[in-house]
């Protein structure tokens, strides 16, 4: 009778087990989607002094250009470092063509089209000190490419927002463009219509090779300092807000979501993440983009050094047609309103402990040796913006090493004067080390603090809530193998358990 008992019992425990079973496959089920893809990439970077003057003349160069004027997430690879002793720039790499080639693109945020350089090209280099293979792009020997002429729609937008040039009538004629640079450099050259292939990373967890037609430039002349080998890149990569940019292009045909998002590594191996995607982590706050303006410009309403707010006529932040503040990862550099620079500095000198001396430096910088760590010695900066959110600045973000004296580290203040501007640029100096969102949908900005070596939580769909976790995507199938590992542990308990009942 004892045995039948029993017997008569296992059937409610098979149940009970099934039913335990079942929770634990849908438990690894649910926390699968949270094992997403890995977009993290870390390079070693080679080593190369350039001058601070030539950092600040390479940013007024593509100053006097810039600042005229879905499904899935798509990755990017990132290298490239805010070193401006090292690198200087962040770069990527994007494929284009039939038969596709690699192009090493400067990440730039501060303008709106794509180019590569093209063959033949006039003063183009055709080496790179950067360790990076310079590809030319052939029009002609790509299946899939075609010109731009001046009667494409695409090229009368262009035309619109000063990006395009038709030296004629012909509507045969080739559409073309002109950046010119403040120091005379430049680049020139033509539209064309060719595929660009990517990674996308969708919510099966798998990644896909997709592609799509774009519109970008075709280089076939360059001047002045872009015909230098040191830094020199296969193109310029830019993340503006128009139509001819590729975020806009990709994201009016629902290939991604009408947002991207970069988290660019401050160390010396340099490197980060870059995705067409919404990066999604605790403690991003946002800002409002200013409307109906060219470049990504917020408004910044306070500078506080030490929590103390600094005394700047709020009208020396407000954004018109020559001032305001932008945020651009192409610039190396941070650089200040005029009025804002003394006030700034002033507070900063102020503010340094007793441990901190200063040093004479040339070209009228503010420079200081100290026997402290950096936080011991220097003050905490907040930038403070309109909506409540704040950027706060370790001095790690407005500082730059300049050398040594007696095996002591000098530090000079890395934000500079932008003279006879009203112009607050935002560049690596600050954005580095940083989550920074570009949610175009929603016309805003944010960003946190983030060690950028760290994987990260994407939404491949603001719908559906839906994320896809950088972290995991290296380990092949992570999320299936933890998926099958329980269903197994689940079917051997059960299994166990009939054999000795």
């Amino acid at each position: 009778m004892v045995f039948r008992r029993r017997l008569m019992r296992i059937p409610q425990l098979i149940l009970l087990l099934l039913v335990a079973s079942a929770a634990v496959v849908f438990a690894a089920q649910h926390r699968a989607e949270a094992f997403k893809a890995g977009l993290r990439l870390e390079r070693t970077l080679p080593t190369k002094g350039v001058h601070l003057d030539h950092l600040r003349a390479r940013d007024r160069a593509r100053h006097g250009r810039s600042l005229l004027g879905t499904s899935g997430v798509v990755d990017f690879p990132v290298e490239g470092s805010a070193n401006p002793f090292t690198v200087g720039l962040y770069y990527t790499r994007v494929r284009l063509g039939n038969p596709a080639k690699d192009y090493y693109v400067q990440i730039d945020t501060g303008s709106d089209a794509l180019w590569v350089v093209c063959s033949p090209c006039d003063g183009c280099p055709s080496s790179s000190e950067l360790n990076i293979q310079l590809n030319f792009y052939e029009p002609d020997k790509s299946s899939t490419s075609t010109v731009l002429t001046c009667s494409d729609d695409r090229c009368n937008s262009a035309l619109q927002i000063g990006e395009a040039m038709c030296p004629s009538v012909s509507s045969s004629d080739a559409c073309s463009y002109s950046f010119k640079y403040g120091d005379g450099s430049g680049t020139a050259g033509y539209y064309v219509y060719d595929t660009i292939y990517f990674d996308t990373i969708t919510g099966n967890q798998q990644p896909l090779n997709s592609s799509a037609q774009i519109v970008f430039g075709c280089s076939n002349s360059q001047s002045g300092d872009l015909t230098k080998s040191d830094k020199a890149v296969g193109g310029i990569f830019g993340f503006g807000q128009n139509g001819l940019s590729v975020i806009s292009q990709l994201s009016a045909t629902g290939v991604v979501p009408s947002v991207f998002s970069h988290c660019l590594r401050g160390s010396e191996s340099g490197g980060g993440i870059l995705v067409l995607g919404e990066i999604v982590e605790p403690g991003i706050v946002y800002t409002p983009l200013v409307p109906s303006q060219p470049h990504y410009n917020v408004n910044l309403e306070s500078i506080a050094v030490n929590g103390h707010t600094l005394s700047i006529d709020s009208s020396a932040f407000t954004t018109t047609n020559t001032q305001g503040t932008i945020v651009d990862s192409g610039t190396t550099l941070a650089y200040l309103a005029e009025p804002a620079y003394e006030p700034f500095v002033n507070a900063i000198v102020a503010s340094v402990s007793s441990s901190v001396r200063s040093v004479p430096a040339p070209g009228g910088n503010e420079c200081f040796v100290t026997s402290s760590s950096l936080d011991e010695s220097f003050p905490s900066v907040t930038l403070n913006f309109k909506g409540g959110a704040s950027l706060s600045l370790n001095p790690e973000d407005y500082l730059l090493q300049q050398g040594a004296i007696d095996n002591t580290i000098i530090w000079c203040i890395g934000f500079q004067n932008n003279q006879g501007s009203g112009i607050t640029i935002i560049g690596d100096l600050v954005l580095k080390d940083k989550i920074v969102v570009y949610d175009l949908a929603n016309q805003r900005i944010g960003w946190r603090s983030y060690d950028c070596s760290q994987s990260v939580n994407v939404s491949t769909s603001p719908s559906r809530n839906q994320f896809l976790n950088t972290g995991q995507f290296s380990i092949n199938g992570a999320s299936h193998i933890i998926y099958h590992k329980l269903l197994w542990s689940a079917t051997g308990f059960l299994f166990l358990f009939l054999f000795f009942m």
